[in-house]
């Protein structure tokens, strides 16, 4: 960490010895939002202080904002007769404390808050932490680490507006695969974000260039529970910071292009019991995979398609789940094999490991990483066992999964299978499950309404 006192943070006399040590005029306090931004604010010593005991408040209706702050319903929070669009408390997490290296450090230090009821439930660091806690309770502990594609352009918030989106200036012209010649000339992007990284204790264990102009890749190292999603949500604002400080821009949107393949926030997980010992192998059994990992793939499998609309939150998020551009289409299994919805890794008991393949780069972090574990721990509870491996290439062999392996069809498809899903409502709640769909049906209402320009190409004049 950049300073080891910021590691021992853990309580609330601790946040205030700190405070009195580095004597700060303002300190940042945020949430990670729906879409999985970070959203802060300023404020004054004297206020964090006080906030310390006795709370801090945010917007509850900022929990219903969608991307580009455009406002969905979400009854209780955006909409119904008694919404009065208030303040709602929220908690200053002591241990979440990092430092923004761009910031003076007079005001460099931040921490997240966690909104209480009625609004906590839907805040998705809530909705991980609910999962942990399940996991808490069969005496498993979490570890996993995420993986993000990105693709980087030589533009400005300001420029792509005034381009429309249209014939933007990637950060390189060709396909640049681990190329130094490429990574050499970006090393100015790449030292910072490095830098950044490790300033603010985000465990970057590798970035690269990828295959296709502009593409690059991401991995954070292994961490545990509630501790690595705030890693994956602070590194995609990171990046994003970093980027336009350099005069890039950066997006991890599902599917940018046509012409593009989509972009994936793989995760790998594991798990571990109380003594963390893992639980994933047994040299007793095929491949090592221990009953445990069995029904944990199980779980995952059979509720990929209810929790689709985690993984792909966005009308956009669906025009990537397409074959041969190494997204997954249906609930597969299989070893080492990247057709599949989820890829395991062997090796030995400590690397052997799930990986999961449907998040895009898009999906919130702390939902996504709730699906995978939620999922996995229901299998654990449910014994369920997984369907057959698949050993072929799967974009080849789509006639050999079973129909309730298919992922839906589209966004809205997938929105209903998410609020029939009595799995979803058991492992994330009622309110949560509810508030979800509801905003999600509003955006896919919008976008359906738009005429496209590939309408007008295609119709215009021959309808």
């Amino acid at each position: 960490m950049s300073d080891p006192a910021l590691s021992s943070i853990a309580t609330v006399e601790d946040v205030v010895r700190l405070i009195q040590a580095r004597r700060p005029d303002h300190v940042n306090v945020g949430y990670g939002d729906m879409p999985g931004q970070l959203r802060v604010k300023y404020v004054s010593t004297e206020r964090f202080l006080n906030a310390l005991d006795k709370g801090i408040g945010f917007a509850g209706a900022a929990l219903a904002l969608d991307h580009g702050d455009v406002q969905r319903p979400a009854q209780g929070v955006s909409s119904g007769d008694g919404v009065i669009f208030g303040d709602r408390l929220c908690r200053i997490v002591p241990d979440s404390v990092r430092e923004i290296p761009w910031e003076s450090p007079t005001r460099n230090l931040l921490f997240l808050a966690d909104f209480e009821e009625p609004e906590g439930p839907l805040q998705p660091r809530n909705v991980y932490r609910r999962v942990l806690a399940r996991a808490r309770a069969q005496g498993l502990r979490a570890f996993h680490s995420s993986e993000y594609e990105f693709t980087m352009f030589e533009e400005t918030p300001r420029s792509v507006r005034e381009k429309d989106y249209r014939g933007l200036r990637l950060a390189t012209l060709d396909n640049s695969y681990h190329l130094m010649l490429r990574q050499g000339v970006g090393s100015g992007f790449y030292n910072a974000l490095m830098d950044c990284c490790k300033r603010m204790d985000i465990p970057l264990e590798g970035v690269h260039e990828e295959m296709g102009a502009g593409f690059m890749e991401a991995a954070l190292a292994y961490g545990e529970g509630v501790r690595a999603a705030d890693d994956a949500m602070l590194f995609k604002t990171v990046a994003k910071i970093v980027a336009q400080r350099h005069d890039k821009l950066i997006t991890f949107m599902a599917r940018w292009s046509n012409r593009a393949d989509g972009q994936s926030g793989h995760i790998h997980v594991s798990l571990r019991d109380e003594q963390g010992d893992p639980v994933f192998h047994d040299p007793s059994e095929p491949r090592g995979m221990s009953r445990t990992m069995r029904h944990f793939v199980g779980g995952v499998q059979r509720l990929l398609p209810e929790f689709l609309i985690l993984f792909g939150p966005t009308v956009n998020s669906f025009r990537r789940y397409q074959p041969w551009i190494f997204s997954p289409v249906a609930a597969t299994w299989g070893w080492e094999n990247r057709t599949c919805a989820l890829r395991l890794i062997g090796g030995s008991p400590h690397s052997q490991r799930v990986e999961c393949r449907v998040p895009g780069a898009d999906a919130n972090p702390y939902l996504a990483l709730a699906c995978v574990l939620g999922a996995g721990l229901w299998g654990i509870e449910q014994a369920i066992e997984p369907g057959e491996e698949s050993t072929w290439n799967v974009y080849e062999n789509l006639d050999k999964v079973a129909p309730h392996y298919r992922f839906p069809r589209s966004f809205a498809a997938a929105i209903e299978r998410f609020d029939a899903s009595r799995a979803a409502r058991e492992l994330f709640g009622d309110r949560f499950v509810d508030a979800y769909v509801e905003m999600k049906r509003a955006q896919d209402e919008e976008f359906a309404a738009l005429v496209t320009d590939v309408e007008l190409r295609r119709f215009f004049e021959f309808a």
